[in-house]
């Protein structure tokens, strides 16, 4: 039963996907907080996609803030899947209907230059394998209505990911300090999200640990290529048509996401 309660699920998400129309939550379906059967629905979705043509290029890592782990009754982080179709460039414009109900976060983003298939990866590990940091714009969304998600629903449904835009100046983690690094994100100048590296599980580099151990355990390791969005350094903002959005990250630059008018 659970089996099928699993496609169905996933089939309610990928609809909602794909007709562009929110949907029930999902956790109706599935056991209670069950996690393992929340990554089954976000598993068949994505070996779906793949089948489709879409192109995995990395992670992202979710519900990195203490707060939101306490309101959705949960004490770790989740993970979905990036695709090639999700990256946006600097400053691009981006219809309003690319995705449901769109929120913005900035988050320091990840790039492997090696893979990471040690059992039990440690941070020296991570710091090995990571080439460079860009600043990022994490575009989320939920295909369930009115966000009335719990982590079943969101991990289920790709943990809420959307789309995702990468600022062009690469920089090195030596030059880096990213757990006191000051973040300020402003809509057309007026500042409307602050927060610090150590925001996200005390530092970015402790949310790619957890990652790359849950990939490893999971058997599907990270790659040299693969982008890492390690979690937002401050609060989630409401997107509205026409909004341009900048975010600023001490040491590694900005990066802007720009909606169009409907």
């Amino acid at each position: 039963m659970t089996q099928e309660n699993i496609k169905t699920a996933a089939l309610r998400i990928r609809s909602a996907y794909e007709k562009g129309e929110t949907c029930a939550p999902v956790r109706d379906l599935l056991p209670e907080l069950d996690l393992a059967s929340a990554y089954a629905v976000q598993k068949l979705n994505a070996e779906h996609w793949q089948t489709q043509g879409r192109r995995v290029v990395g992670c992202k890592i979710g519900l990195t803030s203490k707060s939101v782990q306490a309101q959705l009754g949960v004490d770790q982080p989740d993970f979905g899947m990036l695709y090639a179709d999700m990256a946006i460039a600097d400053g691009e414009k981006i219809a309003m209907d690319a995705v449901l109900q769109p929120k913005v976060e900035a988050e320091v983003a990840l790039v492997l230059g090696r893979d990471i298939n040690v059992e039990n990866p440690t941070v020296v590990d991570v710091i090995s394998a990571v080439a460079y940091a860009l600043p990022a714009i994490e575009i989320v969304g939920s295909r369930i209505a009115n966000w009335d998600i719990n982590i079943v629903d969101t991990i289920a449904d790709n943990a809420s990911s959307g789309l995702f835009v990468l600022g062009n100046e690469p920089k090195k983690l030596q030059d880096l300090d990213l757990r006191l690094c000051g973040m300020m994100m402003e809509r057309r100048g007026e500042q409307v999200s602050v927060g610090a590296g150590l925001a996200c599980l005390g530092h970015p580099l402790n949310a790619a640990v957890w990652l790359a151990k849950t990939m490893v355990s999971n058997g599907s390791p990270l790659k040299a290529g693969d982008i890492l969005l390690t979690g937002a350094l401050g609060p989630m903002v409401t997107v509205q048509a026409g909004d341009v959005f900048e975010a600023r990250i001490s040491g590694l630059g900005s990066v802007r996401a720009a909606f169009a008018q409907e």
